[in-house]
């Protein structure tokens, strides 16, 4: 998908007729306007041109243009910023002209307050007719004014004006905010590297870093590119690409991700890949993806545009012209009547408050450490009944810890962890290193053993004790023991099982575990919170293992010893074969399958994992379980806020058309309901942008 940024535009029913034309164009697959964040996707093969889509742009909206999205930089939130100025500034004049026009109430008061307010619109309207596309806001929102004029109803001329500008002026800020926190993420963006060649360090852009460049990161600099480091120590700051406020600490064979800071000391790394490899481009494109995906939601409002403002406009045709030919009243009466329905027939408070939202929701949850693929996961959370976890790196870290020692009958625990620890000394079995790491302080015992791995088993161990005597150490599973005479206790272990015995005498276990996550029993209790009660596991794990960390966890269930395929299998059995109804949260690197097919599939630990940004619907950055209870949460909040703007916006234009068709509502009322809803439509939408 090729995304583009598209300036100038604020009216819905334009961006609605610019994606139609690009879709009846050869080779375009998809197009997608999204207002709210000024960014245009085209799909397809047509390898149509920023200037070739000005031009149709500009045939429907004049003043349109379209660069490309990478040209989009900091420097145009001043471009903003200035638009603002000028335009508060010409509302201020004209709504001081007219506060002096209604106290001295002359035709030329009027006049001068409607052409400051008026101008701008009439010549987009003037524009639009020379482009032949009639049914656009400029051009309903000069005929409505003017006709008032025609008719004697200056006062009410110039308010149509001068609110209809007030109501875009907090539809253009409320989406400029929302541009800029797209612009927020350029800011993660490095923009230079620092590579070592021929010893010398070379300045260039990060897009022209190769795999295997020895790059140099100074204290303060943001890493350019992924990589490991390969000299020096320090601490990365990776809020930029996770929010996780506390920098980690980094040395020698540590992977970094670019677009992290570098706070302390002077790093080298070896570059992993190119730079749009690297995560904090993977990132990147996510994003931009997001913001130029619609809804079902969005996508309903802009059909229900499409017909809503013709139908408008028929009816207030129709409104001016029976009714006196029925000899119900003067066509002046019903002419006004007319101008009142017409007023309310522009839908764009209702268009750009709903992208508004959802895009609110996409930031609220990058700043929670989660990136989500556009408001249709929003949607889709509202099926989810059921969660589903995977074990390892998901709820579990993901690594080996002691987990229990257990001395055999007249064996001291100092005697059976040294034994233990000589022993595993020799293995590089995960196992073996979480026992070495767990009891490092005896790592340097003076004790030099020989011996060999035991596939499947575990390690025989030899050494000389203090008088010189021979002392063989076994430590492994029980088969090894079994394999040399020794019994086991009878032990139906829920964890992986160490079994440690000296010259033939059993010294007694040491348990190992997957170690839960610290966040895992918080983040099942907000789960439950927010209304999902069905929470499952599911692991290729043993079923011991399986069983102990659903216990632990207070899990309404779990599936064991599945491969990555047979996830699909029992999610379908538990869910009754509605998967659209099911979230499945996995790691990113082999839960491909079930992340694809289930309603929702959120990947833990985004960085790195080209498969999570692919495949899942949601990637959470900083591997916390608990980041899927603040999506449920920010997902619900959003769709609220989404559907309390239609039904407010929708409510509103019903009541006041049926109102003004009656004459119970003039053009004062119409015109302060139509602006109110769309002001306060745009200040609820960024409600969930502000979300914490």
């Amino acid at each position: 998908m090729r995304r583009f940024k598209i300036n100038n535009l604020s009216c819905p029913n334009c961006a609605a007729k610019i994606e139609r034309i690009l879709l009846n164009m050869p080779g375009v697959s998809s197009a997608s306007i999204n207002i709210a964040s000024g960014v245009l996707a085209i799909g397809g093969e047509n390898e149509i041109v920023e200037d070739e889509l000005t031009k149709i742009a500009e045939s429907v909206e004049p003043g349109v243009t379209v660069t490309h999205f990478r040209d989009v930089s900091r420097k145009d939130s001043g471009g903003d910023d200035a638009h603002t100025k000028r335009e508060l500034t010409s509302l201020a004049i004209a709504a001081f002209v007219f506060a002096a026009a209604l106290w001295r109430g002359n035709v030329i008061s009027y006049t001068a307050a409607y052409a400051i307010a008026a101008w701008p619109i009439l010549i987009a309207a003037a524009r639009t007719i020379i482009t032949r596309n009639f049914l656009n806001e400029f051009f309903l929102m000069s005929f409505a004014s003017l006709a008032a004029i025609a008719i004697g109803k200056f006062p009410e001329a110039v308010s149509v004006m001068l609110f209809y500008r007030t109501g875009e002026f907090f539809q253009e800020l409320a989406a400029s905010k929302a541009r800029r926190s797209i612009m927020s993420l350029a800011s993660a963006k490095p923009s230079a590297a620092r590579v070592r060649r021929d010893g010398r360090d070379e300045m260039i852009a990060p897009e022209l870093v190769r795999e295997g460049d020895i790059v140099s990161v100074r204290p303060g600099e943001k890493i350019p590119v992924d990589g490991v480091v390969t000299e020096g120590s320090s601490y990365v700051d990776m809020s930029p690409l996770t929010g996780e406020s506390m920098p980690i600490p980094t040395a020698p064979g540590d992977r970094v991700y670019g677009g992290t800071v570098n706070t302390d000391g002077t790093l080298l790394l070896e570059a992993s890949g190119a730079f749009e490899d690297s995560s904090v481009a993977r990132i990147m494109h996510m994003v931009e993806d997001a913001v130029a995906r619609k809804s079902g939601t969005e996508r309903f409002i802009t059909t229900f545009a499409r017909y809503y403002t013709p139908a408008v406009v028929v009816l207030s045709a129709l409104t001016a012209a029976i009714p006196p030919l029925l000899g119900l009243g003067p066509f002046s009466l019903w002419f006004y009547r007319a101008l009142v329905m017409l007023v309310i027939s522009c839908p764009c408070a209702l268009v750009i408050s709903i992208p508004l939202g959802y895009f609110g929701g996409i930031g609220a949850a990058s700043r929670h450490g989660i990136l989500v693929k556009g408001g249709g996961v929003f949607d889709a959370l509202h099926k989810v009944k059921r969660v589903f976890f995977d074990k390892t790196g998901t709820l579990t870290e993901g690594v080996f810890a002691v987990s229990g020692v257990h001395p055999a009958e007249d064996v001291s625990r100092d005697e059976l962890i040294r034994e233990a620890v000589i022993a595993e000394s020799l293995s590089n079995h995960p196992i073996a290193r979480s026992i070495s790491a767990e009891f490092s302080q005896l790592s340097h015992i003076g004790v030099s053993a020989t011996g060999r791995e035991e596939p499947g088993m575990g390690v025989i161990a030899e050494y000389s004790d203090e008088a010189g005597r021979a002392v063989t150490l076994l430590a492994g599973n029980a088969k090894l023991m079994e394999a040399h005479g020794i019994t086991t206790p009878d032990a139906a272990s829920r964890v992986a099982v160490v079994h440690v015995a000296k010259d033939s005498q059993y010294l007694g276990s040491i348990t190992v575990s997957d170690k839960i996550r610290a966040a895992a029993p918080e983040a099942v209790r907000l789960i439950r919170a927010n209304g999902i009660d069905d929470i499952y596991m599911l692991t290729g794990d043993t079923e011991s293992a399986a069983s102990a960390v659903a216990a632990g966890l207070n899990l309404t269930g779990y599936r064991a010893a599945l491969m990555p395929e047979g996830k699909v299998k029992a999610i379908e059995d538990i869910a009754g074969g509605d998967l659209e109804s099911c979230l499945f949260v996995g790691d990113g690197a082999n839960d491909g399958p079930v992340l694809a097919s289930v309603g929702v599939g959120a990947a833990m630990g985004g960085l790195g994992s080209e498969i999570a940004i692919e495949v899942a619907d949601a990637v959470v950055l900083d591997d916390s379980p608990g980041r899927i209870a603040d999506l449920l949460r920010i997902s619900r909040f959003t769709r609220k806020i989404v559907w309390q703007n239609i039904a407010a916006s929708m409510g509103v234009k019903i009541l006041f058309l049926c109102l003004g068709a009656f004459g119970i509502a003039g053009l004062w009322e119409a015109i302060f309901a139509d602006v109110g809803v769309a002001v306060l439509a745009v200040l609820n939408a960024s409600r969930a942008g502000a979300m914490r």
